[in-house]
């Protein structure tokens, strides 16, 4: 395939945590998408899903490698990305229970 409309470093595209995908502006308005777990299956195509381009992401695969090993830790853990928030609650909480 090498209709591409654009080759695309992952460094410029933006990372979507709440949807858990990579993007970049696309010129119909609506914008390119990738998922981590396409990066990680050597998948290098964003498509728009309002129109019919595409783009080239160019990214290093062993940036990608190890994510599965660290989402499992993750979920296994249950630790989740707002960690450091509930550890300050946790803190403040301790500090209402000191007594002296």
């Amino acid at each position: 395939m090498g209709a591409y409309y654009d080759e695309v470093e992952i460094e410029d595209m933006v990372w979507d945590p709440s949807r858990k995908v990579y993007h970049y502006p696309c010129p119909c308005g609506d914008r390119f998408e990738i998922t981590r777990q396409q990066l990680r299956d050597c998948e290098d195509i964003a498509t728009c899903p309002s129109c019919s381009l595409i783009i080239r992401v160019i990214y290093d695969p062993l940036d990608f490698e190890d994510e599965d090993e660290k989402e499992e830790e993750r979920e296994g853990s249950g630790e989740d990305t707002d960690s450091d928030c509930s550890s300050d609650e946790n803190f403040e909480d301790a500090m209402e229970k000191l007594s002296l």
